[in-house]
């Protein structure tokens, strides 16, 4: 029997036979991985609990044919507990585990960047650091940007021409100078632009203080390049609920989104 062991984040689970269900792991070391864990529907399991979308656990698996068997499961940050307390909450953490869920496509191959990145948005998710809205565009920014499509919102995207631009288009990948402004671009306030680029770098002193015009405007953007990016729609995009308060009161002090290296 081949065991190992490794930090995990549930992104979703899906039911088998009678009592079993198949969870999909995003793993520290191993990447994502699905599993079978064996009778946690039933009301005597002793880890079915933990094994809930949004959970951060220390999971031990057997190596199988196809799918690996989950063996044990302890409780690092019970990260479900308040999420799925608050209808905002959920929403915006429903994308961000669809999003890693398609940026980590292949199975078993490390994605250590992806894995601490949406570890970091939960945990600002769960003590609302910060408004969800604006955890969720980070998330999405800065997740695409580890995957290879970091968006520019001060030189050109496409020759480079020093800013900062006007214009921004969701194809070329950020601002654009007026030369390469393709047809269909859009122009948002500048004051967008500067929210978008602290949610891209994590400068929250910037980001908590926009207005709310900027943020919608804001929230469209990433939107339209998270979609276009992925080359598919996000289904739990549309619903996201953007009615919280602007900067909601956090719950206790907890560290925000660790900073992560980003290839411009």
């Amino acid at each position: 029997m081949v065991l190992y062991r490794d930090e995990a984040l549930v992104l979703r689970t899906h039911k088998l036979g009678e009592a079993d269900r198949i969870i999909t792991f995003l793993t520290r070391e191993h990447g994502k991985v699905r599993a079978v864990a064996k009778g946690v529907r039933r009301t005597s399991s002793k880890f079915g609990a933990r094994l809930e979308p949004f959970m951060f656990v220390d999971v031990q698996l057997h190596v199988g044919r196809s799918l690996d068997i989950v063996t044990q499961a302890e409780t690092v940050e019970p990260y479900a507990r308040a999420i799925c307390e608050d209808y905002g909450l959920y929403t915006a953490g429903a994308v961000m585990l669809e999003t890693a869920d398609r940026l980590v496509d292949a199975e078993r191959e490390p994605a250590v960047q992806q894995f601490w990145l949406l570890a970091g948005a939960l945990r600002a998710l769960s003590s609302r650091a910060h408004a969800p809205g604006l955890v969720l565009d980070s998330y999405l920014l800065r997740g695409l940007a580890v995957a290879g499509w970091a968006p520019t919102f001060s030189d050109c995207a496409r020759c480079g021409e020093p800013g900062p631009h006007r214009a921004f288009s969701v194809a070329q990948g950020g601002t654009v100078c007026p030369r390469c402004r393709p047809p269909g671009a859009t122009a948002p306030a500048p004051e967008t632009i500067d929210l978008l680029a602290a949610l891209l770098s994590g400068d929250w002193s910037v980001a908590d203080l926009a207005g709310e015009r900027n943020r919608r405007e804001a929230n469209g953007l990433v939107a339209a390049y998270s979609q276009f990016h992925l080359e598919r729609s996000l289904r739990s995009l549309r619903m996201v609920d953007r009615s919280e308060p602007a900067v909601p009161t956090p719950a206790v002090p907890t560290p925000v989104t660790p900073d992560v290296p980003v290839a411009h």
